[in-house]
């Protein structure tokens, strides 16, 4: 087997430990590369999503929720043994744009992962319902491989919320630089690294981006897994060629054991029945839709009043790391079962309202030290108002003899906008 084959490689710039899991030891496999003549020993690592056990897996909402463990799949325990030049056909027929070649490292990969991590591709074959329709639209959107949905397998696990060791996150493992560039938002309460729709989005168009630089396929997964700067300098080291394996010695080492890991998921995902695996039983996840929120909001409140476990919200949400939805600063998308859309908005003011000086502490408005400001929620007695077609904030603070000023800042609102049917608060 010679060395000089286009693998190809995967994932964006990091190590890939998810903090949803238990710490993992960096497991490594051991290969012989014949290169012109000469035979040498080289050891590549796994990535580390590889390694995560079962268990660790079926622990995401979805997983426990979607998947039924109570039905069995079949997968056989026994493993068929295949020629080389089976699985050479096989890489061959698939309907890809990206080269899918085969030497002695993939077919270690693909051994690892039809041999021992055969039901961690059950559940990863039945964990796909939940995202390849995400990450197909926006891979055709930019005229993307489509083989190229495979990546957050191997940097991720399919978890929203995975977290490496580098501050890498998300399904598609975003640093956070990266993520700002890409227009993801962080900051302590957001983090849209988190937003399967958003951060794969974000992650097509860096995809795109780096083809318009390398214009080769290799280069660009290479780019993905080490980042371009590392690239760039195996490029240098290399006398300037940028053939992907004229450059392999000079790349990281887990960029090299992304290489394989990348074909052989592709492989796994596409011939798994002729390894005698099947998927879990998968339910169909219940529709959902957004609504968009322009006030302060926690998890909490819509759970008590719309009565949607705590835990789902959650992860329809991953992208809100503290369970708070920061609406003051500005309007902000929150995703519902469909089913619960019109409870939400029927009861918005109820939802706003309810437990909001606990959940809210730190938002809390407090006097000067020594003065007494009118706008403070303690004067005067609490009392509300039903807002009528054709009122106006002015005519409402006339009406009660308070400012307009006072108005908005006891309701949260941001302008002068109101609208018939919702109540005021006013301290009179």
């Amino acid at each position: 087997m010679h060395i000089k084959t286009s693998l190809i490689a995967t994932s964006l710039w990091m190590g890939s430990l998810l903090a949803a899991f238990p710490a993992q030891a960096q497991e490594s496999v051991n290969v012989v590369i014949n290169e012109n003549g000469t035979e040498h020993t080289e050891t590549i690592d796994l990535p580390i999503s590889m390694t995560y056990p079962l268990d660790s897996l079926l622990n995401d909402w979805k997983a426990k929720t979607y998947i039924d463990l109570s039905k069995d799949c079949s997968t056989s325990t026994i493993n068929p043994t295949f020629s080389d030049s089976i699985y050479i056909d096989r890489l061959s027929r698939m309907p890809v744009i990206m080269e899918m070649p085969y030497n002695d490292i993939v077919r270690k990969f693909i051994d690892t992962y039809t041999i021992r991590l055969r039901n961690q591709v059950s559940f990863m074959l039945s964990a796909c319902n939940f995202y390849m329709p995400i990450f197909e639209e926006a891979l055709d959107a930019y005229n993307l491989p489509l083989e190229l949905k495979y990546l957050p397998i191997i940097e991720s696990a399919l978890n929203p919320s995975a977290v490496s060791r580098a501050g890498a996150t998300g399904l598609w493992q975003f640093m956070l630089t990266t993520g700002k560039l890409y227009g993801l938002e962080s900051n302590s309460l957001v983090d849209e690294r988190r937003d399967p729709i958003k951060a794969t989005w974000a992650a097509a168009r860096y995809l795109k981006d780096m083809y318009n630089i390398y214009k080769d396929w290799n280069l660009v997964i290479a780019a993905y897994n080490c980042g371009p700067g590392n690239v760039n300098k195996a490029i240098r080291r290399a006398g300037g060629k940028t053939d992907y394996w004229a450059i392999y010695n000079y790349l990281p080492r887990e960029t090299r054991g992304y290489v394989p890991a990348f074909i052989a998921a592709n492989y796994v995902m596409t011939y798994y029945c002729k390894h005698n695996i099947c998927p879990m039983e998968t339910n169909i996840p219940q529709a959902t839709d957004t609504v968009q929120v322009s006030r302060n909001l926690h998890f909490e409140q819509i759970a008590d009043i719309c009565h949607i476990p705590l835990e789902e919200i959650k992860s329809l949400n991953p992208q809100y790391k503290r369970n708070i939805v920061p609406g003051n600063s500005k309007p902000y998308t929150l995703r519902l079962p469909t089913e619960a859309i019109s409870s939400f908005i029927d009861n918005q003011d109820t939802i706003y309202n309810h437990r909001s000086t606990e959940l809210f502490k730190n938002r809390r408005t407090v006097a000067s030290v020594g003065t007494r400001s009118k706008a403070t929620a303690g004067d005067g007695e609490l009392t509300y108002y039903k807002i009528k077609q054709g009122d106006t904030l002015g005519t409402i603070a006339r009406k009660f003899g308070v400012s307009v000023r006072q108005l908005r800042s006891w309701n949260g609102l941001r302008n002068n906008n109101i609208r018939a049917g919702r109540r005021l608060k006013i301290y009179k």
